[in-house]
């Protein structure tokens, strides 16, 4: 007879039989999102996932419904990745999806413009955020696949227009499940090096589905987090993912963002050679305008030589010494004049004059001249006369009249 074991039990094996098994624990599964629920205390999404035929209860907790761009609605086409599991308590079968990604164009549309709507609202794609990109990179970061058509694509381009960059290739899945965590982490892993001067997401033509991946949330808040300038080269001209709207700058394919990113060389050997070009001809004018002026100089000179130049001085100069001669002699005449003058002068006014008229000068033994009221009796003297000296002796001192009148007035 068969064991009888308690529900409890059958649920355990049951569940544990489901995540024993290789092939559910990691799946892919398309259906259309139906009683979608967003319960608001966890944040965890409840909802059926249908096809014609059947139905399954799926659950989406919230730290991975937190990662997605948007929200889905009921009647959308999805596709999830997922794992099988039973819920022991209740014994529901049902689905827990790790991510969820819009199938079809109407799907794919609306969650393309929630997205692009919140972001938006949140400025990530503000104009003034955006960098410029520099004028002469010397390391250029890529990311894509390492064994896609984009990468040669931007070798070509980089070997012909700037080969002194140096490609720094970050390979990463382009598309699948996996592949928005890879993009994102290698674009923050070149930014943080700080080796590459400006960074390329690239990936070739496809469908819209091929391409969904670069509107992952997670890519965009990377790429508006990233410092280095970022160059989004997804798809073709008409491809436009939610990386274009927040990248620094949008190429319309992975060539054109090599072109975008580097300088043309041979534009470049141009512009140096128009340079040098002017540098040349401005020298040759320059040196032709000195020239010219050397002649001008030399022509000029021959006609002024040393004596020439002279003369004029020199004669200036003779007829200033003439008119200083002239000038002297007769300062010289005009003080001669003064000094006979004074002299005439000063010889009649000279005591030895009227010597020689007679008369003499009164002088004491020691030579000075003495009046003759202060003469003493017997006081010895000496008579300075008109060419010659007489020493005398006084007897006698005779006041005269005039004296005695002086000193009456004086009285």
């Amino acid at each position: 007879m068969t064991d009888v074991i308690g529900v409890s039990a059958l649920n355990l094996y049951v569940k544990s039989t489901l995540d024993g098994d290789a092939f559910l624990s990691d799946l892919a599964l398309r259906g259309e999102v139906s009683g979608f629920v967003n319960h608001v205390k966890s944040g965890h999404w409840y909802f059926t996932l249908k096809d014609e035929k059947a139905s399954v209860k799926a659950v989406m907790f919230r730290q991975e419904a937190r990662r997605l761009g948007f929200v889905p609605q009921d009647g959308m086409r999805v596709v999830v990745r997922c794992r099988v599991s039973l819920y022991e308590a209740t014994g529901s079968f049902q689905v827990y999806v790790q991510d969820l990604f819009p199938d079809g164009l109407g799907a794919a549309q609306l969650a393309f413009d929630q997205l692009k709507a919140r972001l938006e609202q949140e400025g990530l794609f503000r104009p003034e955020h955006k960098k410029p990109l520099p004028a002469y990179p010397k390391h250029i970061g890529v990311v894509t696949s390492a064994t896609g058509a984009a990468l040669q694509d931007i070798r070509n381009v980089l070997s012909r227009r700037w080969p002194l960059a140096t490609l720094l290739l970050a390979g990463v899945n382009v598309q699948g499940l996996g592949a928005a965590g890879e993009i994102s982490e290698a674009i923050a892993a070149l930014d943080s090096s700080g080796l590459a001067d400006v960074i390329i997401v690239a990936r070739g033509g496809g469908s819209r589905e091929d391409l969904w991946v670069f509107n992952d949330e997670r890519i965009a808040r990377v790429a508006y987090a990233c410092k280095t300038p970022l160059i989004s080269a997804v798809g073709h001209e008409i491809d436009v993912t939610i990386l274009d709207y927040v990248a620094d700058l949008r190429a319309p394919t992975p060539s054109a963002a090599a072109e975008l990113a580097t300088p043309d060389r041979e534009a470049e050997r141009q512009k140096i050679c128009t340079v040098l070009s002017n540098i040349h001809e401005y020298m040759h004018s320059r040196l032709n305008l000195c020239y010219n002026e050397l002649a001008a100089a030399q022509q000029t000179a021959g006609q002024f030589t040393g004596e020439a130049l002279c003369r004029p001085r020199r004669d200036k100069l003779l007829a200033l010494c003439g008119q200083l001669h002239e000038a002297s002699a007769e300062r010289m005449t005009d003080k001669k004049r003064e000094l006979a003058s004074a002299c005439a002068l000063a010889h009649s006014l000279s005591p030895y004059a009227v010597l020689g008229r007679g008369y003499a000068i009164l002088r004491s033994e020691t030579g000075e001249c003495i009046p003759v009221a202060a003469l003493q009796s017997g006081q010895p003297v000496l008579l300075q006369g008109h060419g010659a000296n007489a020493r005398c002796r006084v007897e006698q001192v005779i006041q005269t009249q005039e004296d005695t009148n002086e000193k009456s007035k004086e009285f």
